[in-house]
């Protein structure tokens, strides 16, 4: 669907490329997040699953930020996967005043059996394009955030 808006042919382009972009983001994230969602998980709480598992034990706000979070919102995602045992707040050794997250055993094997399947779901979402244009996908992609990053 293309934008009824009348403008300038500069604006049409960027508002009729938005249009594609978010309609396709929309469609392959619901695609993607169908695998952690059959595991009963948000795409934050896998965010910071994967994370943990791929990165080591992280501090709170580490996460926050890796994973574009808020303070409050961070909170509450780890505190779930508290609550679920799926990993679990440790003082850190050196400095008290700090806690970091760590992987249970049972998120750890959550996210080990879980993130294959991920992957394959990915991959297999982008088997619509080239392998020349996911390469350029990813370049595009890389270039209007950094171009637009605060």
């Amino acid at each position: 669907m293309a934008t009824r808006y009348n403008g300038s042919d500069e604006e049409e382009r960027a508002l009729n490329a938005y249009i594609r972009f978010t309609r396709a983001f929309d469609t392959v994230d619901r695609r993607i997040g169908e695998t952690f969602r059959t595991r009963d998980l948000t795409s934050g709480q896998f965010g910071v699953l994967e994370t943990i598992y791929h990165l080591g034990p992280m501090y709170q706000g580490q996460l926050g930020e890796k994973l574009l979070q808020s303070k409050g919102n961070i909170s509450t995602i780890i505190g779930n996967l508290v609550d679920r045992g799926l990993v679990e707040r440790r003082r850190d050794q050196e400095d008290r005043r700090y806690i970091k997250i760590h992987l249970t055993s049972e998120g750890g094997k959550l996210i080990e059996d879980l993130f294959p399947e991920h992957v394959e779901r990915i991959r297999s979402t982008f088997e619509a394009l080239e392998t020349e244009e996911i390469e350029e996908f990813g370049r595009l992609c890389k270039k209007l955030g950094l171009a637009n990053a605060s």
